[in-house]
Formats: structure tokens, sequence, C-alpha cells
């Protein structure tokens, strides 16, 4: 009494292909980039308010030495402006800038043409000068430069 059932023969399913991947994957597509921006995003937002603390301390330094003379002081100000600018701003548009240029640079942060115009102007040649100019206001210089300061945090 043997019967045989039409019986078909065991069906394998196909095989799992890679399109489209599972969701953790497109998730994974997307929170990388995002985890990699924001980790450079915050790297230069730190960097950069440490750029300007550090220069608002050295700044004040400036400002309240005593046993520096006017030129001391112009000399060490076209210094701490050129670091600064080195360290918030990218190097490639400030790095060899000079005389007018870089005043009119220097502009760029401040209302109106303080340095290319006004009180700045001594900036433009402050290496290779022997003595202060005669009608130079340091503190007003040391003004114009915490006001430019405050503008590169933008």
């Amino acid at each position: 009494m043997e019967q045989s059932l039409p019986l078909r023969d065991i069906h394998l399913p196909d095989a799992i292909s890679w399109w489209p991947p599972a969701i953790g994957w497109w998730l994974l597509l997307v929170l990388i980039p995002l985890v990699i921006f924001g980790t450079w995003w915050l790297y230069k937002r730190l960097t950069r308010n440490t750029a300007v603390k550090s220069a608002k301390r050295l700044l004040a330094t400036i400002k309240d030495d005593q046993n520096t003379d006017d030129l001391q002081k112009l000399q060490q100000l076209s210094t701490w402006l050129r670091r600064v600018t080195m360290s918030v701003a990218p190097k490639q548009h400030n790095a060899g800038l000079t005389g007018k240029a870089w005043l009119a640079y220097l502009d760029n942060g401040v209302e109106g043409e303080p340095f290319s115009q006004g009180i700045g102007q001594c900036l433009g040649d402050v290496q290779f000068r022997q003595e202060a100019p005669d009608d130079l206001d340091i503190n007003a210089l040391i003004t114009l430069c915490e006001t430019w300061l405050k503008g590169q945090k933008q």
C-alpha cells in the first residue's frame, strides 16, 4: 500500500542581495558625515575662541606694559595683529600682505577705514621705523586693535 505523494523537492530561497541596504546602513551613511563635520566644526570653533582669548590677554599685556616706549608698543601691536590674523583667518588670504594691502585687509574687520586712512596707518611701515611718529596716540591705536579683535569673533 505504498502510495507516493506528489511532493516537490525542497525549494531554497534566493540569496539575499546587497541592495537595498538595511535601515542601519542608511543611518550610518548619514551619521558618519554628520559626526565628521560636527567634530571639524567644533574643533575650529574651539581653536578660534582660544586664539581670540589669548589675543585679548596679550593685548592687555601690551597695553599695561609701562617699561616699553611707543615705538616698541607699536612694533608689538604690529606683530600681535599678524599673529591674531594668522590664527583666526585662512593663511592664504593674509600671509603675504604688506603695506596698503595689509591695512586694507585690517579695515575689513572694522567700520570705515581706520587702518588705511586713520590712526592705524602707522602699522603699514612700522618694521622700517627707527622712532615712533610724532602724532602717535598709542592708546587710541590699542582701542582700535581691541575693536578690530571684537570683529574677529564672527
